[in-house]
């Protein structure tokens, strides 16, 4: 298996490096989307053949003994969901990227499109390992190829932070990972996902649960792990930042999913809970600091981890249900939180892709400089609106139907008197994300699309090349597929939930089809009904106004005779009521200065303000610290005497001898 990954990398970046400039983008959207079809042809028919799970691969492997890579049903779900993910990105990247042909070298292009390949596909060998050497195999791969994708735009020293924040929690996270596999293979042989119902049989199985627990949830976003997001998916371009907020966190879930699944009894009580309590903080903490940002890629990174906590209450609601053996509660949670795992893979693709839109024409993504885009950009403001009235969980979209999931296998732990308190506050948390939600993204829409251009450069914006608007169509398909026929979609992460379940698929779906068809019927029909009497009332409108003089004036400005833009209200004014939460969470930054309380006709003045997270200065400033005295003490060996370093290397050899005479190397 690994020398037929080399052999396709060395193949790949051959193609890729050797390729006209102008034609690098269009042959790694060609690459990725040959191989996500093939794959999500695979994945299609594992899904929905019982028996085609199937192996992909076998070796005698390296460390962990004998390595396998398989696809079931939930591998399919996820290779669905990056392949998806991939082609979008792919297509969005070939518009995107003619912006910068011409201003980086043929090297640097190269090296992108590589990664870009690299990191979608190695997203799909992680999902397909079985676990061991190949898992952790891949899951590096996947980091190097993100880290090396956020460095796109290495010459402005913020995204270099960004990207060595994300290194260094990354690897932090992967020694988590390494620590939990050698355990598994110590103790019982084997380091793959299978061996861990064994483990778990005959050992208190929680330590080692949370062990995978943080390494995935580094991945994920998972709170107090979460603080690498802001800073990187703002410093990437805009199609990595969907690929790695629509699909590279979600394999941090797989991984949380595919550990919970094989436990029992207390230890999987305990994890349920534990589950539900990082979903809630999680959550919480995500959405309050989103709807606090005044800067639209910020605002969309901090979303996906109120996000990630949603899917974590529907995860661990679908544990506490199992636990009490209560299978339809574990199948609302658990289809719950899969189907909210592909919905936020859709929505939040299609918002990042709308962010970069905007990026490109105005060059800028602050909020404060913005308005008036659905003038000069109708098709990015209309695909937009539907994506943030999607993450709002508004019907007739998809959000709606994956957190519905989850809000009814809560309430029906609480009517059947099964941990009421857990169940109860689980719905306390999951209401209050979505009510500040439904805020942040308001002020997001109203203030970025709304209102009147804050600046020349956004009043003279234009539409966005076809290939990126075409890019961006791909997600709200999903979107709109998922709203209006969600009797298919709940079908279809029913049959990935099953190899979670302990059930058979066919058992599975039998209690899926006993569970959900009429109020799933109810919601696709009370969708469908929304549409026509929108419809509706658009051409009753149409009707009335067609004979009559319709006239265009100035917004009344309430007896103001000289109104200008800058009477419009600001990010930070419109989210001004949650001010009083966030400022415990955060640490608020300005630029320039605010107009003093004396100044009775105030004169120009720019004042910009920004919230940092204080877990981010927590997680942050130990290492910074750390490298610049490892740095400090490393320079005093620079003394450019050719002498010392032939002694240093002489030293070395020296260690060496002593070290194998001693058996300690």
């Amino acid at each position: 298996m690994f020398l037929f990954t080399l052999l396709a990398l060395a193949l790949a970046s051959a193609a890729i490096f050797l390729a006209p400039q102008r034609a690098k983008t269009g042959l790694t959207c060609g690459i990725i989307a040959t191989g996500c079809l093939a794959a999500a042809a695979k994945a299609v028919g594992v899904l929905f053949d019982p028996r085609a799970n199937t192996r992909l691969w076998q070796s005698d492997g390296v460390l962990f003994g004998p390595e396998s890579g398989s696809m079931d049903a939930l591998s399919a779900l996820f290779v669905l969901l990056i392949a998806f993910g991939g082609i979008a990105a792919g297509l969005y990247a070939c518009g995107y990227l003619k912006h910068y042909l011409d201003r980086k070298s043929s090297a640097h292009v190269s090296l992108h499109c590589l990664s870009l390949t690299v990191l979608v596909f190695s997203m799909m060998g992680v999902v397909c390992a079985d676990g061991g050497y190949t898992f952790l195999f891949f899951w590096e791969l996947m980091t190097i190829a993100s880290f090396l994708l956020i460095l796109f735009d290495a010459e402005r020293k913020e995204v270099v932070r960004a990207a060595l924040s994300y290194l260094v929690m990354m690897h932090i996270g992967f020694l988590f990972l390494v620590a939990g596999f050698v355990t598994l293979w110590q103790q019982t042989g084997s380091a793959d996902f299978q061996s861990l119902a064994l483990y778990y049989g005959d050992r208190a199985p929680l330590p080692l649960f949370l062990l995978f627990l943080l390494g995935f949830g580094m991945k994920a976003g998972l709170f107090p792990m979460h603080v690498w997001l802001p800073e990187a998916h703002p410093a990437a371009p805009s199609h990595v930042s969907a690929v790695m907020s629509g699909v590279m966190i979600k394999t941090g879930i797989y991984g949380i999913l595919r550990v919970a699944a094989p436990l029992g009894g207390e230890a999987l009580y305990a994890a349920g809970l534990i589950l539900l309590c990082a979903g809630i903080v999680t959550g919480l903490w995500g959405v309050i600091l989103a709807a606090a940002q005044n800067d639209v890629k910020r605002l969309l990174a901090y979303s996906s981890i109120e996000n990630i906590g949603v899917i974590l209450i529907g995860t661990g609601i679908a544990a506490l249900g199992k636990s009490s053996g209560n299978d339809a509660v574990a199948l609302c949670g658990l289809c719950g939180a899969l189907l909210h795992t592909l919905n936020h893979s859709f929505f939040k693709s299609l918002l990042f892709f709308g962010a970069g839109n905007i990026l490109s024409e105005t060059h800028t993504t602050s909020i404060d400089r913005l308005g008036g885009l659905a003038k000069s950009m109708p098709l990015t403001a209309l695909l937009f609106l539907f994506a943030a009235a999607a993450i709002s969980a508004l019907p007739p979209l998809n959000g709606f139907v994956s957190e519905w999931l989850i809000y009814v296998g809560m309430f029906d732990n609480v009517a059947g008197g099964q941990q009421v308190v857990a169940s109860a506050f689980g719905i306390l948390g999951l209401a209050l994300i979505g009510g500040i939600v439904v805020l942040a993204f308001t002020k997001l829409y109203g203030m970025v699309f709304l209102g009147s251009p804050r600046s020349h450069a956004v009043a003279e914006a234009a539409e966005a090349d076809n290939l990126r608007i075409a890019a961006m169509a791909l997600p709200l398909a999903g979107i709109l597929a998922v709203g209006l026929f969600p009797q298919g979609a709940v079908a279809l992460v029913s049959r990935a939930a099953a190899p979670l379940m302990n059930l058979s698929e066919r058992s599975t779906a039998a209690l899926a089809a006993e569970l959900f068809p009429e109020s799933l019927r109810m919601i696709s029909l009370t969708a469908w009904l929304l549409i026509g009497v929108i419809a509706l009332l658009y051409l009753l409108k149409s009707r009335l106004l067609k004979n009559r003089t319709v006239t265009e004036g100035p917004t009344w400005g309430c007896g103001f005779t000289s109104p200008n833009i800058r009477m419009q209200y600001t990010g930070e004014s419109y989210s001004e009521g949650l001010q009083s939460i966030a400022d415990t969470l955060t640490k608020e930054t300005g630029e320039g200065s605010a107009v003093p309380p004396q100044e009775i006709f105030p004169s120009a003045h720019a004042f910009n303000i920004g919230h940092k997270d204080r877990i981010d200065t927590l997680f942050a400033a130990w290492w910074v610290e750390l490298l610049h005295r490892i740095n400090i003490h490393v320079m005093r060996f620079r003394t450019g005497k050719i002498n010392h370093y032939v002694l240093f290397a002489l030293a070395f050899l020296v260690l060496v001898f002593l070290l194998s005479l001693l058996n300690l190397i």
